[in-house]
């Protein structure tokens, strides 16, 4: 579990204000999901927090340490699967505790049993258990998805970040995935924030909401203040109208 405290964060790149003075807060445990178009700051934030990328202004601290370089107790789940697809599924879980064993011995499997049991515990919390031994490259997407979850919880992080998981993927598979990664964060107790493009996926899965809007943070609340207005604001007209229907969004 972490405590993320984000104070006044903002990032340039030349003259594009990617980021311009956001803050937040997110207690240990809370399940967060990031909304916003593409190009509002969503991607660059996420790269904030994981220490990818170093803030023009502001701070991003983890239980109150300053982050200044990526760490080994955050983890990422990304759009793409970065599988190593001639390997089974649990080799490639098993890379997730390459920051505890070396590549080559990691690629023998050489692993500490420790590590071989994360890795085994990981793919039955994600329902891959019985696919252990089948090629990543064979998987579906959602598998293979779903495999870059169990990669990420091998790294054993107090922080999970996921950016666009379920871009890619159809419906029921999107669905399926974000129930897996909101399950292993619940099993685990992870302080997780994830962003999306779909709102009702996002109000389906997500305990608190940030929306985001030309690098500003324009919302940061919960799903009883998660309104057609406040879809609006973040999304324009398009988005709100494509989900007006759902009875669970209401004015």
């Amino acid at each position: 579990m972490s405590t993320i405290k984000v104070e006044n964060l903002s990032k340039s790149y030349g003259d594009v204000q990617a980021l311009e003075d956001v803050s937040f807060e997110i207690p240990d445990g809370e399940f967060v999901v990031l909304l916003g178009e593409s190009g509002a700051g969503k991607s660059t934030l996420l790269r904030c927090l994981n220490g990818l990328t170093k803030p023009t202004d502001g701070t991003v601290a983890i239980d109150g340490e300053e982050i200044t370089g990526p760490r080994d107790d955050v983890a990422m789940i990304f759009q793409q699967h970065y599988l190593i697809e001639q390997l089974s599924a649990y080799a490639n879980a098993l890379t997730g505790s390459l920051h505890r064993t070396p590549f080559f011995r990691s690629l023998l499997q050489m692993n500490a049993p420790g590590d071989k049991r994360e890795a085994l515990d990981a793919l039955k919390t994600v329902g891959l258990l019985d696919e252990a031994g089948q090629q990543a490259g064979r998987m579906s997407g959602g598998q293979q998805q779903r495999v870059g979850i169990a990669r990420a919880l091998v790294q054993q992080p107090n922080l999970l970040l996921a950016d666009e998981p379920v871009a890619s993927l159809d419906p029921a598979s999107a669905e399926s995935v974000m129930g897996y990664i909101r399950g292993a964060a619940s099993e685990r107790n992870l302080t997780t924030v994830a962003s999306l493009h779909q709102v009702n996926l996002a109000r389906e899965f997500g305990d608190r909401f940030l929306g985001m809007k030309d690098g500003k943070l324009v919302f940061d609340g919960y799903r009883e203040d998660f309104t057609i207005d406040v879809v609006d604001e973040i999304y324009g007209n398009i988005q709100t109208e494509a989900i007006r229907g759902d009875a669970e969004v209401t004015a």
